[in-house]
């Protein structure tokens, strides 16, 4: 949390309740020092009655004010009669002795006047008096209600206006920037020790901490500081934990926000947060400024305002340059972005002297992921002599992120089932909900539909089995899971290039599933959408991507600018297109009638593994090796599987 938002704890608070009640009670006390309210009930009456109250001596004194209304004072015997029970006592249930007790309008005063001098003189009344008297508390009373709304309206806004430096004077204080200050000296604690991996993102940011903490060592060369810094990567790669270290290095403030914060239903509030937030960090320079997620406003201009009119996001995205590197601009202080759209941002944006330098933040190899687990697995209570290694090649592609959830979900799992320790069975138990889903045991599966799914995912083993650069198999299941009936585990070779026979391969695998059905059952289901799905984006890659398709030839229609999702149309001719669809279709038939092929000539194999499959559930490597025996491609695979 910002530090400068931190209250002074020496400045008196008053409530503006206390304030507003102190007005209801000054009041009341001004009324009842001037006779205009008390705790009792003054009962309206009428002349023929205070005519008769007066004959027969039961008023002790009359007051008039302002020649028009008369309050009555009865006399303490008088107060005990039945006709004036309802005024012998107040609100509080006391009894009224002082009064006055009724009220009531007199006519003409000349006339009333005669009326008492009488009485005096008959004995019947002891005292009276005209008296001027002002209706001001009527009138506050009145106005009370009006004066306590506009109160509570000027407490809100001055409430909603408040705040710390900058962006101030506007209503409810929108233009102040949303960022919060994380100070140096208390906030932040990450450093490089607690990131682990990114050896080459660490090597290429160091040179801006080696700046922010010696500065004079690159100007003194006549060098300049790099402005900013782009991480690029896939989500859960650690770009923000990344950004974080080098605040905790740097020994910096560092302001932190996203980048929808500077985007807001009013026009003009995106462009003053950006001048505020510039303005704050050159207050506390050297300082870090950190946007994440940097494409909700750094999108490329001129894209998607089909209304002609004022778009707040390029407004906020032209400030955002003018702030980087124009005029005025101001050094020591140098904002970070990250975001894993980088292909969508501005030109202008990614121009040196903006962000100078792009880091690319990739998933982690087979080692740097051995790293993260041992971050993570610090807190945990662990078996001894947990391997690592085997941990980090049970999960190829898994980001920081999901190998921290991997390390949580491995714990809640092993509380579970009531353990003291978690344990490698944990991991990969975790490892198993995570990709694949919670397991459904409880679901109806009627027999035919279990022999299909074994038929189905018995075909996935097999095919992946024989073929050479398919990935090798970890265990097949039909315990429903998620949405998916079935499932198969491969542990995909970590490959930089791949190439068409590669590919091909892992088509004709996922394709075993349907072509089982169809060599069992002689007709197919509809079982098989995830895998279509797989290989149909498998084949259009390699017809419209990488050039892998001789009909097409080496030509690429993939834009690494992003221009192409703006397009209305597409950047090829119809007969090209008819030609992409065919070589499509043909690619996954041809892998089909190949996967039909492999088990045809395996089809007692086949059924043998779905018997076993139907009888456990669950198989494992050990036992295709059973029934195929040893796998002849091994050999060539770094990663060793041991379950």
């Amino acid at each position: 949390m910002a530090n400068d938002n931190k209250p002074n704890p020496n400045k008196l608070k008053i409530s503006p309740w206390i304030l507003y009640a102190g007005i209801v009670v000054l009041f009341l006390f001004i009324s009842f020092a001037t006779g205009g309210s008390s705790f009792q009930e003054l009962a309206k009456t009428t002349s023929s009655k205070f005519n008769t109250y007066l004959a027969n001596g039961e008023i002790q004194k009359v007051i008039v004010y302002n020649k028009a209304e008369a309050e009555v004072y009865l006399t303490p015997e008088a107060l005990k009669l039945p006709a004036h029970k309802a005024v012998a006592k107040d609100l509080l249930n006391r009894p009224n002795t002082k009064g006055p007790h009724y009220v009531f309008d007199i006519g003409n005063d000349e006339i009333f006047q005669k009326k008492l001098e009488t009485a005096v003189a008959e004995g019947k009344l002891k005292d009276y008096n005209f008296l001027p008297k002002s209706n001001w508390s009527e009138i506050f009373i009145n106005l009370l209600p009006i004066l306590i709304i506009v109160a509570i309206w000027i407490f809100i806004m001055r409430r909603m206006s408040s705040g710390g430096p900058g962006g101030g004077g506007q209503i409810f204080n929108i233009g102040k920037s949303k960022a919060k200050l994380f100070d140096e000296k208390t906030d932040i604690k990450t450093t490089f020790k607690d990131v682990a991996g990114l050896e080459g993102a660490k090597e290429e940011i160091q040179e801006i901490v080696e700046f922010l903490k010696n500065p004079q060592k690159y100007t003194n060369l006549g060098g300049k500081i790099p402005k900013g810094a782009l991480l690029v990567g896939p989500p859960g790669t650690g770009k923000t934990l990344l950004a974080k270290a080098v605040a905790g290095e740097a020994q910096v403030p560092f302001f932190s926000l996203s980048g929808s914060d500077f985007v807001e239903m009013f026009v003009g509030v995106g462009a003053s947060r950006v001048r505020d937030l510039f303005k704050q960090a050159k207050e506390k320079s050297p300082a870090i400024i950190f946007i994440d997620e940097i494409d909700a406003v750094g999108r490329a201009r001129g894209k998607n305002n089909f209304s002609g009119g004022n778009d707040e996001r390029e407004n906020t995205l032209n400030q955002l340059l003018t702030e980087m590197d124009g005029f005025g601009t101001n050094s020591n202080v140098i904002v970070l972005a990250a975001t894993n759209r980088a292909d969508v941002l501005d030109k202008a944006l990614m121009r040196a002297g903006r962000f100078d330098r792009q880091i690319f933040v990739d998933l982690p190899d087979i080692r740097e992921r051995k790293e993260i687990f041992e971050v993570h697995l610090a807190p945990l209570k662990k078996v001894e002599n947990l391997d690592t290694d085997f941990l980090a090649k049970q999960t190829p592609g898994f980001s920081g992120a999901d190998i921290a959830n991997v390390c949580n979900e491995a714990a809640l799992i092993a509380a579970r089932n009531n353990k003291t320790a978690v344990d490698k069975q944990d991991f990969l138990d975790a490892v198993d909900r995570i990709v694949g889903g919670l397991e459904k045991k409880n679901k109806i599966v009627t027999p035919d539909e279990k022999k299909a799914i074994a038929i189905h995912e018995a075909g996935h083993a097999t095919v992946s089995w024989m073929l050479e650069h398919a990935a090798p198999l970890v265990k097949v299941t039909i315990v429903p899971r998620g949405q998916s009936l079935g499932a198969a585990w491969y542990l995909p070779e970590e490959r930089l290039i791949v190439r068409p026979d590669q590919m091909l391969d892992e088509m004709c695998a996922t394709m075993g599933g349907r072509a089982a059905e169809k060599v069992t059952f002689n007709r197919i289901s509809t079982g098989a959408l995830s895998d279509l799905e797989k290989v149909t984006k498998q084949a259009r890659a390699m017809v419209t991507v990488y050039g892998l398709n001789e009909k097409i030839g080496n030509v690429t229609y993939y834009d690494s600018s992003g221009q192409n999702e703006y397009n209305f149309s597409k950047p090829y001719s119809e007969e090209t297109a008819m030609v992409i669809d065919k070589e499509i279709s043909a690619l996954i038939e041809s892998q089909y009638q190949r996967a039909i092929q492999i088990l045809e000539e395996n089809k007692d194999k086949l059924n043998q593994l779905a018997d076993i499959l139907i009888e456990k559930e669950v198989i494992f490597k050990d036992d295709l090796e059973a029934i195929f025996g040893k796998r002849k491609f091994d050999s060539n695979l770094q990663e060793e599987m041991d379950l």
